[in-house]
């Protein structure tokens, strides 16, 4: 597949629906920046939405992958060249994940291996190492899915990070002898954790409407902060909010008020 010659034919496409970048983005949940790319010939559309991509065109997915429209003789012979090529395509880009995450985990145990043996070498046994170790493992699930996958693994290590958190810190309180790590610190990750999540589907939900999903996180950042110091107040018994509590809200307030003003003229000037 030529993807100069698929960015050319998807631009020639668009300008037949009278569509603007911006306005096919629209349609497709993307931004057109992503548009954008394609048209150049610098990415290829995402499998998961090359048949409503189609559809908005008026084309068929294998015209779209062989960049111009065939008859019906060229159109099956053609299709099994695309789907070979795709499939090469899955498998080379599979590869390569797989690569970086063998790679990526090499490098996280050379460093468990050099903490332990620096451990042992000082005190003679494993001490300290034992907190890097942890933190080091806990990083690793978490993040291992995003490396291998993608964008595709956000949900995997959003996952991970639901269910290891809240041991990692019992753990971590365990190994530092400091039982208000894990007593202050399961509360402040179940609101963290919840935030996160709602950010997320948040973010799928919106994600043509970048700086909207980003008001929206912004302005749900103010709920999170209030739960937050209620939650330290009462278990530190202090004072629920003081000034840079209060200028924090304010800041947010603003910020979101501003990413909605700046998203609110970008809709008005694509209508």
């Amino acid at each position: 597949m030529d993807q100069i010659k698929i960015g050319a034919f998807i631009a020639a496409c668009r300008k037949e629906q009278k569509l603007t970048q911006a306005q096919l983005a629209e349609k497709l949940n993307i931004t057109d920046r992503a548009v954008s790319k394609w048209e150049n010939g610098k990415s290829m559309p995402d499998s998961s939405i090359m048949l409503e991509l189609c559809e908005i065109l008026g084309i068929k997915v294998n015209e779209l992958l062989s960049g111009e429209r065939m008859d019906t003789d060229t159109y099956a012979q053609s299709a099994e060249e695309n789907l070979i090529t795709l499939k090469r395509k899955d498998e080379n880009s599979s590869r390569k994940n797989v690569l970086f995450a063998v790679i990526y985990s090499v490098v996280l145990f050379l460093g468990i291996m050099v903490c332990s043996i620096c451990d042992i070498a000082i005190t003679g046994g494993l001490t300290w190492s034992c907190i890097t170790l942890s933190s080091i493992i806990f990083a690793y699930v978490i993040s291992f899915p995003i490396v291998i996958l993608g964008k595709k693994g956000i949900f995997g290590g959003l996952m991970a990070l639901s269910i290891f958190l809240v041991p990692y810190l019992y753990l971590l309180g365990i190994l530092i002898n400091v039982p208000a790590v894990f007593a202050i610190g399961w509360r402040m990750s179940l609101i963290s954790i919840a935030y996160l999540w709602i950010i997320y589907f948040v973010s799928c939900r919106l994600r043509a409407k970048k700086l909207r999903a980003a008001g929206i996180s912004v302005l749900l950042a103010i709920p999170l902060t209030i739960c937050i110091n209620v939650t330290l107040s009462k278990l530190l018994s202090e004072p629920r909010a003081d000034i840079w509590d209060l200028l924090t809200i304010l800041i947010l307030l603003m910020t979101a008020f501003l990413l909605f003003i700046i998203d609110h003229s970008k809709q008005k000037k694509l209508t």
